[in-house]
């Protein structure tokens, strides 16, 4: 195994243990047998190793293999709707504790967006996708993407911050069925 995923491997588990917050660069070198120079070698700062953990470590709209024109729209809503639902049960117990430190907030949002990184990603390419699909014809004229958007991923959000309140951060991911239920409560509209 490469340092890189040691190096991932270790932050993707203390993060997830431990939250951002709390986590420290020390402790993921340690727990990766390296030193804090060689982790800042590799990702920069704690916010590129943390963007690294949430894109390459846990599930997310990445892996989806969803096409505009391809398959079913309802169908590849609800890949992304999945794809979300799980990548963000997984990483609300890491990022939660940022709320609650202004500083720390800031800190962190200045850095994620010198990244490319944010909150707003998953909304800019959802819109971006039902833009796509509008042009094809296969989404109806006078949508709003940017609404409808926001709205899926807002209600996917939503649903990972219950499960995660009701169960724990280790709660069951949510199935897909529930993912094909709220996109199709979102989309039928639109249809």
């Amino acid at each position: 195994m490469s340092t890189r995923e040691r190096i991932l491997d270790a932050a993707a588990e203390i993060l997830r243990t431990r939250g951002v917050a709390q986590a420290t660069t020390k402790e993921i070198a340690r727990a990766s047998s390296v030193s804090e120079p060689t982790l800042y070698k590799y990702f920069g700062d704690k916010e590129g190793l943390l963007l690294a953990v949430l894109q390459e470590r846990l599930p997310g709209l990445s892996r989806t293999a969803v096409r505009p024109g391809e398959g079913d729209v309802v169908g590849n809503l609800t890949e992304f709707a999945h794809a979300l639902l799980d990548f963000y049960q997984r990483s609300i117990p890491m990022l939660g504790a940022l709320l609650a430190d202004p500083q720390r907030m800031a800190s962190h949002r200045d850095a994620m967006a010198r990244h490319g990184g944010g909150p707003d990603r998953p909304v800019t390419g959802f819109a971006d996708y039902l833009r796509q699909e509008q042009a094809g014809g296969r989404i109806a004229e006078d949508a709003d993407p940017d609404a409808v958007a926001a709205l899926l991923v807002g209600s996917c959000f939503m649903e990972a911050f219950l499960r995660c309140y009701a169960e724990g951060p280790d709660a069951a991911p949510a199935p897909r069925s529930r993912a094909e239920s709220l996109a199709r409560a979102v989309v039928a509209p639109l249809l």
